[in-house]
């Protein structure tokens, strides 16, 4: 099947290994690019395209594409463009739960227990086409967002060439509608997102930092310093005459947070600035210079 890819190159690989022929490629990243460029599309890979420049367009029809494939390209494609040929892409996330560029924060940061990748009709509006396939995929309560990202890769390549495979076989899937009532936005997190709130109970704040972690991270004021948690865990072993947001160092060496109903323990971290790893011994000292 002659396909118009665009994204990471690693999914426009893989549907040429499948014996697709990629006529047409749009990639967003470096890695994966010479093996796309050298052995898959020589001479019609483009990186960073601009898919609403009229001559961008023009390319890709002139390339007679069968079938249009998204696989994390982060940008709406253009009605110009999905008039071409039919367009599915896969999203990291069971649609229409969590449609935007970041599902893994708002998964994690939600508590949601379940996730996993659907494959979907394109529409000029993002992630809202019709599903055509899902796959689930349990969340581990010990995953961050990194952690959950590459979980859902593997899944999210094999539904996307799953789903080629059927239009190639002239079989594709049956669109469902997505019920739009039932939608949650996943944007890009704001620093007030990051913010930790020690207002909130204890459980909630450590799905925040998992949330956020590594990148871009959960931050808080300890004293003069502002610092970025990438790891934390509830206890219950914490000084009672500490106020939500008061921190102290118990005498085995660990810092620990007052939060709403319990505490947490900061285990890791970074300096803002610098972007200097925090130890847990780094964050307890933290806490001591704060608290002199």
């Amino acid at each position: 099947m002659r396909i118009a890819f665009f994204g990471l190159p690693l999914a426009g690989v893989l549907l040429a290994r499948d014996g697709h022929e990629i006529a047409w490629a749009g990639v967003l990243v470096e890695k994966g690019l010479r093996r796309l460029e050298k052995h898959v599309a020589p001479g019609r890979t483009e990186r960073m395209p601009d898919l609403e420049r009229a001559d961008v367009v023009d390319r890709i029809a002139r390339a007679r594409p069968e079938l249009l494939v998204s696989w994390f390209w982060v940008k709406p494609v253009p009605p110009a463009v999905l008039a071409i040929a039919p367009a599915v892409g896969v999203h990291p996330s069971l649609l229409p739960r969590h449609r935007g560029p970041d599902p893994y924060f708002w998964a994690i940061d939600a508590g949601d227990e379940t996730t996993g990748v659907t494959a979907h009709l394109l529409e000029p509006e993002y992630d809202t086409g019709p599903v055509l396939a899902r796959r689930e995929v349990r969340i581990d309560p010990a995953w961050d967002a990194w952690r959950l990202a590459r979980v859902l890769d593997r899944p999210s390549l094999a539904l996307l060439r799953e789903t080629v495979r059927a239009y190639a076989a002239r079989r594709p899937p049956t669109p469902v509608k997505q019920d739009d009532s039932l939608a949650t936005a996943a944007p890009a997190p704001t620093e007030e997102d990051l913010a930790l709130r020690w207002t909130w109970p204890a459980e909630r704040l450590a799905r925040r930092v998992r949330a956020a972690a590594p990148y871009p991270g959960a931050w808080t004021e300890i004293g003069d310093e502002l610092v970025i948690l990438t790891r934390v865990r509830p206890t219950s072993d914490f000084p009672r005459a500490l106020e939500p947001g008061e921190a102290a160092v118990r005498r085995d060496g660990i810092a620990v947070v007052r939060a709403a109903d319990a505490a947490l323990e900061l285990v890791a971290g970074r300096a803002e600035d610098d972007e200097t790893p925090l130890a847990a011994r780094d964050l307890a000292r933290i806490v001591e210079n704060a608290r002199s």
